[in-house]
C-alpha cells in the first residue's frame, strides 16, 4: 500500500536518525523545491495513472462574486460525482481507505457512504510562505525528542520530512493566517441523532507566522501561538474560557494555559489542558491533543514515518462549508450527512505514534494521514489500551481565499464504540472567520481572559 522507494528513504533515515539528532534539510533537497516538488515539499506530478494530477499552483484567487465576509463559494461547484464506494462495493477501494475508514463501513454499513470527486490540488499558501520555507528550512531543527522546535520561522520547517516528528511538526506549524477570529460551534449528537450545539468565539494569534518573524525573536519570546476561547451558549456555559500559550521550545517551558470559571469567577492556571484531558464540552469525545486534530507536545509517544499512500480524504468541502445548509441538514445520526461531504484521492504523508512505556494516554496508537499538499492531518485512526480501533477523526478541508490558506472548516471525531461523533467548526449559521483584524498581545493575558469571561 505505501510504496516501496518512500519506506526504503525512511528506512535509510532511521539507520542515520537518533531521538536527539536530527538531520538538517539538504541543499539539493532544498533546490527541488518550486521544481520537481511544489514550494513546501509535495511532489509536483501526478500520479501514474491520471487519478491524481500534477500540482498547478493550487488556487490563486476567489471565484468571482466573492465578497469579504461571504461563506466560501464552492469553485468546483459543476464537479459531478465520479463513483460511490459503499457496502456494496467497499471491497475495490480498500487500499485507498485507512482501517478507520473501512471501521466506518462496517458500523454504519446502511448510512455511511463516500461520494468521490475529481481531485482537486487546490491547497496553496501566500509568497511569504514559499520563500521562508525556502530561507528557513536548510537550518530547521527539532530538540531533544522532538519537544520543540529551532532555527526556523514562517515558513514549512521540513519541507521534505525524514522523521515521523518532523511531518507532525510540518502540520502544527503549517500557516493558517496571522490574527484569526472563529465563530462556530461544536455538537455531540446522540446516537438516535438529536443534539444542541456549543457556541464559541475564539482568537488565534500566530506568533510564528508573523511577516517579521525571525528564528531569533522566536526564540526569545518563547511563544508559537496564543489561543483564546470563549464559550457563547448554551447558557449554563457561557463566559467559560480557555487561554493557551503554545511555546517553541516545550523543555524549556511547557504550555501555559488558564481558565475562567464563571461561577467562581476566577483564573486559574491550567496544566490539564493538555494531553488526554477531555475537550471543551465535548462528552468526552475528544482529547485535548485532539483539537485541530493534533496539537500540543509529542513527547508521551514515538513517532515514525511509514511513508506516503494515496488516500480518499475530505477535501475541498465548500459543500459542507456553505451557508445554504443548516446544522440539522449535517448532523445526522451516527455520522455526518454523506450527502454533503466530498472525497478526493490524494497523497498523503502516513506517520504512526505508539506511547512510550511508562508513559500515559488514553490512545495508545494513533495513524495521522497528512495531506502532502497543505500539511494538515486529514484522517486520524485511533486505538485504545487494548489495540482495537477506538476512533477515528476527519478534517474536511477548503482554502480560505482571503488569506490564502487551505485549512479544516469542519473536524469530525467518531467514537466507534459509542456509536457518537463530535462536529467541530460548525459555521453555517454562523457569520464567517474574519482573518482582518490584527490582535495585540495585551489581548492574551489572564486579566483579559477574565474580562472577557464576564462579557
Amino acid at each position: 500500500m505505501i510504496k516501496k522507494r518512500t519506506l526504503i528513504a525512511v528506512a535509510l533515515c532511521a539507520i542515520f536518525a537518533t531521538n536527539s539528532s536530527f538531520a538538517k534539510t539538504s541543499a539539493d533537497n532544498i533546490a527541488k523545491l518550486g521544481v520537481e516538488l511544489t514550494p513546501i515539499g509535495a511532489e509536483k506530478a501526478g500520479n501514474a495513472d491520471g487519478s491524481i494530477p500534477a500540482w498547478d499552483g493550487g488556487i490563486k484567487s476567489a471565484p468571482a462574486g466573492y465578497t469579504l465576509g461571504m461563506h466560501h463559494p464552492d469553485p468546483f461547484a459543476t464537479d459531478a460525482v465520479k463513483f460511490t464506494i459503499d457496502k456494496s462495493n467497499l471491497d475495490k477501494y480498500k487500499a485507498q481507505l485507512s482501517p478507520g475508514q473501512l471501521a466506518l463501513f462496517d458500523t454504519y454499513p446502511d448510512t455511511f457512504k463516500m461520494n468521490i470527486y475529481p481531485t482537486r490540488r487546490s491547497a496553496s499558501y501566500p509568497q511569504f510562505i514559499y520563500d521562508a520555507t525556502k530561507k528557513y528550512a536548510p537550518n530547521a531543527e527539532l530538540i531533544k525528542d522532538g519537544n520543540g522546535i529551532k532555527n526556523t520561522a514562517i515558513g514549512i520547517p521540513f519541507p521534505v520530512p525524514e522523521t515521523g516528528l518532523e511531518v507532525i511538526w510540518n502540520h502544527i506549524l503549517r500557516y493558517r493566517g496571522l490574527s484569526i477570529s472563529r465563530f462556530g460551534g461544536q455538537a455531540a449528537p446522540t446516537a438516535s441523532g438529536s443534539f444542541n450545539v456549543v457556541g464559541f468565539d475564539e482568537k488565534l494569534l500566530v506568533k510564528y507566522s508573523e511577516k517579521d518573524a525571525t528564528p531569533e525573536s522566536l526564540q526569545e519570546s518563547n511563544i508559537l501561538f496564543k489561543f483564546k476561547q470563549k464559550v457563547t451558549q448554551p447558557a449554563r456555559l457561557a463566559g467559560t474560557a480557555l487561554l493557551v500559550h503554545e511555546t517553541m521550545d516545550q523543555i524549556l517551558t511547557p504550555r501555559q494555559a488558564w481558565t475562567y470559571n464563571t461561577g467562581q469567577r476566577r483564573v486559574r492556571r491550567a496544566p490539564n489542558v493538555a494531553y488526554d484531558a477531555p475537550g471543551t464540552a465535548s462528552d468526552s469525545l475528544r482529547t485535548t491533543d485532539d483539537f485541530d486534530m493534533f496539537n500540543g507536545s509529542p513527547n508521551r509517544y514515538t513517532w515514525e514515518l511509514k511513508g506516503k499512500t494515496e488516500l480518499y480524504i475530505p477535501y475541498n468541502s465548500y459543500k459542507l462549508h456553505s451557508d445554504s445548509l443548516k446544522y440539522a441538514d449535517i448532523l445526522k445520526a451516527g455520522h455526518i450527512n454523506p450527502e454533503h461531504v466530498r472525497y478526493e484521492k490524494h497523497r498523503v504523508w502516513v506517520v504512526e505514534a505508539n506511547l512510550k512505556e511508562g508513559t500515559r494516554h488514553i490512545y495508545k496508537k494513533r495513524v495521522f494521514y497528512i495531506d502532502e499538499d497543505s500539511w494538515q492531518v486529514h484522517v486520524t485512526d485511533i486505538y485504545d489500551n487494548r489495540d482495537q480501533l477506538y476512533r477515528v477523526a476527519m478534517a474536511h478541508g477548503l482554502n480560505y481565499y482571503e488569506v490564502q490558506t487551505h485549512w479544516s472548516t469542519l473536524d469530525v471525531y467518531h467514537d466507534l464504540n459509542s456509536r457518537r461523533y463530535l462536529a467541530i467548526g460548525l459555521d453555517n449559521e454562523e457569520k464567517m472567520y474574519d482573518f482582518s483584524k490584527p490582535f495585540k498581545n495585551v489581548e492574551f493575558t489572564s486579566n483579559a481572559l477574565k474580562r472577557d469571561g464576564r462579557r
